[in-house]
């Protein structure tokens, strides 16, 4: 039975593909900053051979956008002189679309140029990002402001993710496939803000604003200037109808429909993940 490797194995889709393949049997090592079973650090080279010791499949995330765009290409080098077999890379919707400067862009070069079995992961903004990521503050506080205006976008359970991820590790079809991962429909802003108030039975309502505050605010928040202008021109895109088509990955990798938002939002607040 192949040994896995799950690169950011306690992040938001590692640990959920790290329980997946536990609870089929499978053996897989889960490397993290944090935790995990093995150190591991995309910016520390040291850390990746010993990672990478006696695997045969590995998934890989970049955790930092911020970082060089050369980690992962170099990464992949050393895991195909480590003899692994297959990688699944967590890239991101519109990756395909956008030019050389984009960070993930080198990363999908280099996995698709391996000459390994590959699977490259396109997702749509994660639902999760209401409530394990960069929208809870505002979730918590009863306004969630951004530049989305009514654009509507179909959101991505993290699960539908760590599903199709742990599927690709594992079995043959999904070689030399590229999947663009979307939740069922398109849901704006103003929808999941409603949704979520009443689930929790408190109101949350979303504002939108100029993407130059939105800017601002990102980079009072520490996140570099380009980061941030890169991040606020996906939201506009979203503002603009650009980002509202629902794929049929999930199911085409899956054999089942993406899990709609409304259960995530069911789930998590019973979960009391919004308390």
């Amino acid at each position: 039975m192949q040994n896995i490797l799950i690169v950011g194995g306690t992040g938001k889709t590692g640990r959920r593909i790290t329980r997946r393949l536990r609870a089929a049997g499978r053996p897989v090592r889960a490397a993290s900053r944090t935790g995990g079973d093995i150190a591991f650090d995309l910016a520390d080279p040291p850390t990746w051979a010993p990672a990478l010791e006696g695997v045969d499949a590995a998934y890989v995330v970049e955790p930092d956008l911020r970082a060089s765009g050369d980690r992962i290409p170099r990464f992949v080098a050393e895991a195909v002189a480590a003899g692994v077999r297959r990688l699944v890379l967590l890239s991101a919707g519109g990756v395909g679309e956008a030019d050389d400067r984009h960070p993930l862009k080198a990363a999908e070069q280099a996995v698709r140029a391996s000459g390994l079995d590959w699977t490259i992961l396109r997702p749509d903004w994660f639902a999760q990002n209401f409530s394990e990521g960069p929208w809870l503050p505002g979730i918590l506080a009863g306004t969630l402001s951004l530049p989305a205006g009514a654009g509507r976008t179909p959101f991505v359970d993290a699960e539908d993710i760590a599903e199709v991820a742990a599927a690709a590790l594992t079995e043959d079809h999904h070689r030399g496939r590229i999947y663009q991962l979307t939740g069922p429909r398109a849901v704006s802003f103003a929808e999941a803000a409603d949704l979520i108030g009443k689930a929790t039975g408190r109101p949350i309502r979303y504002a939108d604003i100029a993407p130059e505050a939105h800017i601002e605010h990102q980079v009072a928040a520490g996140i570099p200037a380009g980061i941030a202008r890169l991040l606020t021109g996906i939201l506009v895109a979203i503002r603009d109808g650009l980002a509202a088509e629902a794929t049929d990955d999930v199911e085409r990798a899956l054999g089942r429909a993406a899990r709609p938002f409304e259960d995530y939002v069911t789930e998590t607040a019973a979960a009391g993940l919004w308390n």
